[in-house]
C-alpha cells in the first residue's frame, strides 16, 4: 500500500514523502514488512527489515528510499541523505528521483544547512518542475538562509562598531592622559634660584675641603720620607 505524506512547512514541522510503491522487488516480504512497521511508526524495526531486503539486492532504489525514510524518522539525517542519494542514482523514474532529492533537502533543513537544502530542492525541481511542495520548501530555505546571513552581518557590524568605539575612546582619553602626566611633572618640587646656588656652593665647599685634606695627607707623607732619609 502506498502512503504519500505532504512535505510543506505549514505548521513549521518538516515531514517527508512516504514510502515508494513496490514496483519490483525480489525480496517483497522484507520490504512489505518494513512498510508495515513504518506505518506503525516502529522505525528501528522498519530499518532492520529494509536492510534485510538490501542484503538480498543492494541496488533496490525503493528499499534505499524507504530505508532513508525510516532513518530520517530517527533523526540520523546524514545517513538518510546517503540512502536518498543512492535511490536517486539507481532509480530510472524521474519523478521518484525528484522525490528522493526533495527528501535530501528536508534532511538538510532539519540540520539548518540552508544552502545545501536549497541545492537539493533545486535538483528536485529540475527533475519535476511542477512540484508545489518543493517550491514552497525552496522558498522557505531561501528565507532562512537570508535570515542567517543577516544575523551574521549584524554580528560582524556589532564587532566593528565595538572596535571603532574602543579606538575612539582611546583617542579621546589620550589628551587627558597627557594632561595628567604634565600635571604630575608640574607638581614635583622645584628648587628656587637661591636654593640652587646655595646647594652648588655647599658642594663646592665640600669638594674644596676634600682636596685640602688630600693635599695635607700627601705633604705629611713626603716629610716622613725625607726625615727617614736623613
Amino acid at each position: 500500500m502506498k502512503a504519500i505524506l505532504s512535505c510543506v512547512f505549514l505548521t513549521g514541522v518538516i515531514t517527508c514523502h512516504g514510502q515508494l510503491p513496490l514496483m519490483y522487488m525480489p525480496e517483497r516480504s522484507h520490504t512489505r514488512e518494513g512498510n508495515r512497521l513504518y506505518q506503525e511508526e516502529k522505525y528501528p524495526d522498519a530499518e532492520a527489515a529494509y536492510k534485510k531486503a538490501l542484503d538480498k539486492k543492494n541496488n533496490m532504489p525503493e528499499a534505499h528510499f524507504n530505508l532513508g525514510n525510516a532513518i530520517y524518522k530517527q533523526q540520523r539525517y546524514d545517513t538518510a541523505i546517503s540512502h536518498y542519494r543512492t535511490a536517486a542514482q539507481v532509480h530510472p523514474d524521474t519523478f521518484l528521483k525528484a522525490r528522493a532529492y526533495h527528501n535530501v533537502g528536508n534532511a538538510y533543513m532539519e540540520q539548518k544547512r540552508w544552502q545545501e537544502a536549497i541545492e537539493a530542492y533545486k535538483q528536485s525541481l529540475r527533475l519535476f518542475p511542477g512540484d508545489s511542495n518543493t517550491k514552497y520548501n525552496l522558498a522557505y530555505a531561501n528565507e532562512k538562509l537570508r535570515e542567517q546571513q543577516q544575523k551574521q552581518q549584524n554580528k560582524n557590524d556589532n564587532r566593528q562598531n565595538q572596535k571603532n568605539d574602543q579606538e575612539q575612546s582611546q583617542a579621546k582619553n589620550q589628551p587627558q592622559q597627557n594632561e595628567q602626566q604634565e600635571r604630575k611633572q608640574q607638581q614635583q618640587p622645584k628648587l628656587s634660584k637661591e636654593e640652587a646656588e646655595r646647594l652648588l656652593q655647599a658642594l663646592q665647599n665640600e669638594e674644596q675641603k676634600t682636596n685640602q685634606k688630600m693635599q695635607q695627607h700627601q705633604m705629611k707623607a713626603i716629610r716622613m720620607r725625607v726625615e727617614k732619609d736623613w
